[in-house]
């Protein structure tokens, strides 16, 4: 299918569509640094100007519309203002209704927080779906969790899905946990895999590690189920000498700020997922007694990014960790997308 992307942020709804065999035809990223990075990446340069500042009829036909509309306003870590007048982000999902009553796009499919299901005692999600059905959409959706679909990551994110009422509709959901319990290769390659996660520890679904001699800063994310040995990142120290892990890992928040306070757990169980990347937090590990943070490479890895896809902005300049590690925060996981858009017509 042929596809717009409204707030494309870094293009991971991209990504997964695209490899699943659909063609974007337009993008839209009001945020600069977020759409330069999808430039370099795509060569592809999206429109920059606020959705509300584009016209119905500049925009291509397309056959689905895909976007995460801005999620601060229902989050748990936000002030959750909904759709209020003092934060006008919540409000954009009424641009996807505007799009969508304009052009009569076929399909829909939308991501935000699991926050948005209870925000306000449920009415916000019911705004958000009855407007969709005053549309003419049969919608359907699901609360999932990409630890589920190959990558050592515990986030919960809504999915929603629209059908045009008189074209056909997709079966989506419940989506299960396809890489979990579904082979991702076959055969020989298939047994590879099996025996690299029995040598090194890895296992589906949970944070991974292997332990380098060097500095206190050299313990490094194997990148989930699919990840080769050689995949790692480099051991800063310059040694190449592996070591038998010495020490339980943990995920971390927040490792630079011991002391910090904050709801909840800061630390998992060895062998559980990671906490959810955000914009703001930043993220650790801990092995013994050592901790560090994870580089944005990881934080990559546990999008199901392609490598160093946040490092570069379109003019080639780099950029820097700090929007590094807030891009993944703000972006999907790849995979999850993938597997919804195996799912549409093509």
């Amino acid at each position: 299918m042929k596809f717009i992307e409204l707030f494309a942020g870094i293009g991971g709804f991209r990504l997964g569509l695209e490899k699943a065999g659909h063609k974007c035809v337009w993008a839209n990223e009001f945020t600069k640094k977020a759409a330069s990075i999808y430039e370099y990446n795509f060569k592809h340069k999206p429109d920059g100007r606020d959705i509300r500042d584009v016209h119905v009829d500049e925009i291509p036909t397309a056959d689905l519309l895909v976007g995460g509309f801005p999620c601060a306003t229902f989050s748990v870590a936000g002030r959750r203002t909904g759709f209020g007048t003092e934060d006008t982000r919540g409000t954009l999902f009424f641009e996807i209704c505007r799009v969508l009553s304009g052009k009569r796009i076929p399909y829909v499919f939308l991501e935000n927080v699991k926050g948005l299901l209870n925000h306000d005692g449920g009415r916000t999600f019911g705004v958000v779906i009855a407007s969709l059905d005053e549309l003419g959409y049969d919608v359907q959706w699901e609360c999932v969790n990409s630890k589920n679909f190959g990558v050592p990551q515990n986030r919960e994110r809504v999915f929603i899905v629209g059908s045009l009422r008189g074209r056909p509709r997709p079966k989506v959901f419940p989506l299960g946990k396809c890489y979990a319990e579904n082979s991702l290769q076959d055969g020989a390659q298939q047994a590879e895999e099996q025996r690299i996660r029995r040598e090194s520890g890895v296992t589906i679904g949970t944070l991974c590690h292997r332990l380098y001699k060097g500095d206190t800063n050299n313990f490094y994310l194997d990148g989930g189920v699919r990840e080769q040995a050689g995949r790692l990142e480099s051991n800063p120290s310059g040694s190449g000498d592996t070591l038998e892990p010495d020490g339980l890992v943990r995920a971390v928040l927040t490792p630079a700020k011991e002391k910090k306070r904050q709801r909840g757990r800061r630390m998992k169980e060895h062998n559980e997922p990671a906490f959810t990347l955000t914009a703001q937090d930043r993220h650790g590990l801990m092995v013994g007694s050592r901790l560090r943070q994870l580089t944005p490479l990881e934080c990559e890895r546990l999008q199901s990014l392609p490598d160093n896809w946040t490092k570069w902005y379109a003019d080639g300049s780099v950029v820097p960790d700090s929007q590094r590690y807030e891009r993944c925060g703000r972006a999907v996981t790849v995979n999850v997308i993938h597997e919804i858009a195996k799912r549409f017509p093509l």
